[in-house]
């Protein structure tokens, strides 16, 4: 708890992952990433209730095993590849409320497929959402000035070859480009009213919290090469 206001914590892993076969279960550092996240949860003083979202009673059993709860499977009209995170959130938030008795104020998402994450990235997310007085805060990382936008090129029918933005044939240098952000799946907070009232994860106010350096977001086997490599460095220094 944090300033008077209740905190759930949701790990969504679903089991049907497509690009790379069970993923929340593969190993990062020789941990399985829902565990890994399972372990920083239990490391912020400021969430009250961990649970895992999953389909899956493997994962369900893993997640057990690092401190998450997994009160209950997710239902098959939530599990398939297009499910968007408000629709799993909600879920989660609505059922775990009932379950327990009690309202939760913020809902805190930690994906798995971001392993390098620590506390203090959760616990500084949470609170710049309340002195903010953000809807939700996102972390985010700077993304590389070669996968700018305004670098961006389309192949059009015919093999015909065009800029993705119009304004990318005016960029001659990368000092002339505005840096942009890309959500790292570190932490969200988003407050129950964003949730519930506004029906997102965004809402109307949406503050980020720039993470610095290297971060692993795992979507096929290369990225699984990755963090791991960034894990050993981690341990290394």
């Amino acid at each position: 708890m944090i300033d008077g206001r209740r905190v759930l914590a949701v790990v969504p892993a679903r089991g049907g992952s497509q690009g790379v076969k069970l993923k929340n279960l593969r190993t990062v550092g020789g941990v399985p990433l829902v565990g890994l996240a399972g372990d920083v949860a239990c490391a912020v003083p400021e969430i009250d209730r961990r649970i895992c979202s999953t389909d899956n009673a493997e994962i369900a059993r893993a997640a057990r095993e690092h401190g998450l709860d997994a009160p209950f499977l997710r239902p098959d009209d939530l599990s398939g590849p297009r499910i968007a995170d408000w629709d799993v959130l909600n879920q989660s938030l609505l059922a775990t409320e009932a379950l327990d008795g009690v309202a939760y104020d913020i809902v805190v998402m930690l994906q798995p497929t971001s392993p390098g994450r620590t506390a203090a990235h959760v616990s500084d997310t949470i609170r710049m959402l309340i002195e903010g007085g953000f809807d939700a805060v996102w972390t985010v990382s700077e993304t590389d000035s070669k996968a700018h936008p305004l670098k961006q090129l389309v192949v059009r029918e015919g093999g015909a070859l065009d800029y993705y933005d119009p304004a990318g044939a005016r960029i001659i240098a990368r000092q002339q480009l505005q840096p942009v952000y890309h959500r790292n799946g570190i932490a969200y907070a988003i407050t129950r009213d964003c949730l519930i009232r506004q029906r997102s994860i965004m809402g109307a106010k949406c503050g980020a919290l720039i993470v610095e350096g290297l971060v692993a977001n795992i979507d096929t086997e290369f990225d699984l090469v990755v963090a791991n490599l960034l894990a050993t460095g981690a341990k290394a220094d």
